[in-house]
Parts: structure tokens; C-alpha cells; sequence
């Protein structure tokens, strides 16, 4: 059997979780079935023995430009690339809007399966127009032609799920599947190592709450700064954030960084993606890691610090729940959706981030133990080889 593999990211360019998935599935998938990835960019160097074949589809120069809205049209224009490259493949998969239009491309074209894995859902994110103008139409379109025509379709989480019914009724629920995201644990496990809190200026001496993910609407970096004044004054927040959606979102972030600099201080702020290693070992450093998000289909983030013993305070939201067990790995934030991609009451959704911070800080020992819990449940139940098994055995039914 061979599957083409779809997706804008790989690596070495992998900026979220999405990304994160394909690259830990290629690589089970390839022990399994004949994988060819194909991604957007330049082209990747070969892999180890055993890697699938990948393949790159640079943008179009064409359509380079200022516009907001011309990134959207630049996927559409490495989609046909992608489409006409996939030929002779027995499957198509793809991942996300920016491969997903691809991938009903090549059923049309070579009438092949397609199978989509919904990680998140382009209505749910109305912020994105913000980012794309226009562009967040043209995306939605891409979104809902893909997964209405899929032979399948994958959510990440039960929570996932319901979001792709309830958004999109013409979905039949028996081309539904639930295969969870994973973690690798040999690679997410605690390092109790010190060179890379010194140097960035981490104190080893005091508690931390730590913050790993990108400067958009949907990480709610805002609500954690705004929660962050009220955090004990013997913590240390650690923001790993980098990278804000636009330039208006950049701004406000930085303006409450500087306010809680002024009002409280005790915050790192490193603005670049850290390298695994990095981040790792700042996971495994932190009391406490803190997700934050108004809109997560699962969280591969609260998987890495569970992996690395680290108790989670994340929001209930998405598919969060079905990682995070309230009380045993971590503790769980109320949430409550405005219906436009923010909290309903912010200032009380802040405050329960800061309590629940609090409550994790305040005690070493449930700190502990709920980190312990955590590895030992992503160890459990989230394996990579498991999920690549699951997904083989769906493309099996397909052909």
C-alpha cells in the first residue's frame, strides 16, 4: 500500500502541534506502509534508513506579495503541486486546511481515497481573520470541501469530534474515526540538567510556572499575563513565545509582559522557538505547566509536560479533558466560549488560572505526584506506535 502523506509542515520546519503529529506518525507509518510525505517549502534532506521519501513543493513566485490574504492563495497554489505530485499513490491523507484541498484534489484526479485528520477547525478560529483578511474565507472553503468529500475522517479527540458534527452536519458520523494525538517518551522525558535555565537567567532556586506555544488568539497568552499578576510572588512565569499571529496581537502581548514586569517581575520572556532540547529541559524544571488555550482539539504540548513529570493547570476546553485527568495529573480551568475565539468573562477566567496556578505551587508534594501521574499516563496511553497502527488499520479498510 502506498500513502501519500500530506501536510504544509515537516521537519525541520515544524512550528505547531499539527506539525509535531506528522512528524512522529511518519515516522511509525513508514514501518508499516510505503510513505511518501509531501510538505511545503524547500527541499528536506534524506532521512535515516527506514525514513519515508519527502518530498517538497515550494511556493508559487508568482504570488509573492504584501497582502494578508495572499498566503491563502499561495496554498492553494502548493496544493495543486502537491495533487499533481501524489500520482500513483493508493491513498491520499492529509493534515489541516493548508494540505487539505490537496488531498481532494487527488481524489478527484486519480480517484484515490482521501482521509483528513482534523486538528483544529477553521469556524472555531474566527481570530484567524485577523492573520489571513480575506485569505480566512478562502481557508474555510478549503476546510469544508476536504472533510464534507473525505472516504474518512480523523479527529484528534472525542471533543474533536463533536466540533466536526456540529460544524459541518453533512459529515456522515460513520466516516468518523477518534485516533488520538501521541507522545514520544524516550524523547519527552524529565532532564533535571541546569545549562539551559542558565542560560536563560531561569531561577533554579525558585517555583516556576512555564508557558511553551505560539503568540496567537487561540494559546491564550493574553488571559495567562493578565492571571500572572495575581500568581505568588515566590513563582517565576517562564513565556517560551514567539512568533504572534500579527503584529496587533505582538503588541499587546508585549505591553502585558511589560506590565507584569512592572507590577510583580519574576518573568522570562524567551521570544524564538527553542530547540527540543530546550524545551525539555525547561518542562522538567517548571513546577507547573500552563495551557492557557481558548480552543485546543487535544494539546500535544500538555502531552511533553506530562512526559517530562510535570503537572499541568490547563483549560477545559476541546480535547484537553480527555489528556489532562482533573485532580490526578493535573487541574483543569472552567472556559466558557464568548462565540467570536475569547472568554466569555476574562477577567474571572484569568482568575481561575491564577488559583488553580496557586493551589499547584503552594504544594511540592501534589506537584509531584501529579507529574508522576502524568508520565505515567502519556506513557500508557498516548504511543506513537499505537496511533500509527490504528491509522494503518483504517487506510486498510479504504483499499
Amino acid at each position: 500500500m502506498r500513502v501519500a502523506l500530506l501536510s504544509r509542515e515537516y521537519p525541520p520546519d515544524v512550528y505547531g502541534g499539527a506539525g509535531v503529529h506528522v512528524e512522529y506518525l511518519a515516522r511509525e507509518l513508514a514501518k508499516l506502509v510505503d510513505l511518501q510525505v509531501h510538505c511545503f517549502g524547500a527541499p528536506r534532506p534524506a532521512g535515516p534508513p527506514g525514513s519515508p521519501e519527502v518530498i517538497a513543493h515550494p511556493t508559487w513566485d508568482a504570488l509573492e506579495g504584501e497582502g494578508r490574504h495572499l498566503g491563502a492563495l499561495r496554498t492553494i497554489a502548493t496544493d495543486l503541486s502537491i495533487a499533481a505530485g501524489v500520482e500513483g499513490a493508493d491513498l491520499a491523507h492529509s493534515h489541516t486546511w493548508y494540505a487539505n484541498l490537496a488531498g481532494h484534489l487527488a481524489k478527484l484526479t486519480y480517484g484515490i481515497p482521501h482521509v483528513v485528520s482534523v486538528h483544529s477547525l477553521e469556524p472555531l478560529r474566527p481570530w484567524k481573520v485577523e492573520q489571513l483578511a480575506g485569505g480566512y474565507h478562502v481557508s474555510r472553503w478549503c476546510e469544508q470541501t476536504a472533510i464534507e468529500a473525505a472516504d474518512r475522517v480523523i479527529a484528534v479527540s472525542a471533543g474533536m469530534a463533536a466540533d466536526i458534527l456540529s460544524v459541518y452536519p453533512a459529515v456522515d458520523s460513520a466516516r468518523l474515526q477518534v485516533i488520538h494525538n501521541g507522545i514520544d517518551t524516550e524523547q519527552y522525558k524529565p532532564d533535571h540538567g541546569t545549562d539551559v535555565l542558565e542560560a536563560y537567567g531561569v531561577d533554579l532556586d525558585r517555583p516556576s510556572v512555564i508557558f511553551v506555544g505560539r503568540i496567537t488568539r487561540q494559546k491564550g497568552v493574553p488571559h495567562l499575563l493578565d492571571a500572572a499578576l495575581a500568581l505568588d510572588p515566590a513563582a517565576q512565569l517562564i513565556l517560551c513565545a514567539g512568533a504572534p499571529d500579527t503584529p496587533e496581537l505582538g503588541r499587546e502581548v508585549t505591553a502585558k509582559v511589560e506590565r507584569v514586569r512592572q507590577e510583580r517581575g519574576g518573568i522570562v520572556w524567551i521570544e524564538k522557538m527553542l530547540e527540543k532540547r530546550e524545551v525539555i529541559q525547561l518542562l522538567t524544571s517548571a513546577t507547573v505547566f500552563v495551557c492557557p488555550s481558548v480552543y485546543e482539539p487535544l494539546g500535544i504540548v500538555n502531552l511533553e509536560a506530562m512526559a517530562c513529570e510535570t503537572a499541568v493547570v490547563a483549560t477545559a476546553t476541546g480535547g484537553i479533558p480527555e489528556v489532562v485527568v482533573n485532580g490526578e495529573t493535573g487541574l483543569l480551568v472552567p472556559f466558557e466560549s464568548d462565540g467570536a475565539g475569547g472568554a466569555r468573562d476574562p477577567e474571572r477566567f484569568a482568575a481561575d488560572i491564577a488559583e488553580r496556578l496557586n493551589s499547584v505551587l503552594v504544594d511540592p508534594a501534589l506537584a509531584e505526584s501529579m507529574g508522576k501521574a502524568g508520565r505515567r499516563r502519556a506513557v500508557e496511553q498516548f504511543s506513537w506506535t499505537t496511533i500509527a497502527a490504528e491509522t494503518a488499520a483504517l487506510y486498510a479498510t479504504l483499499i
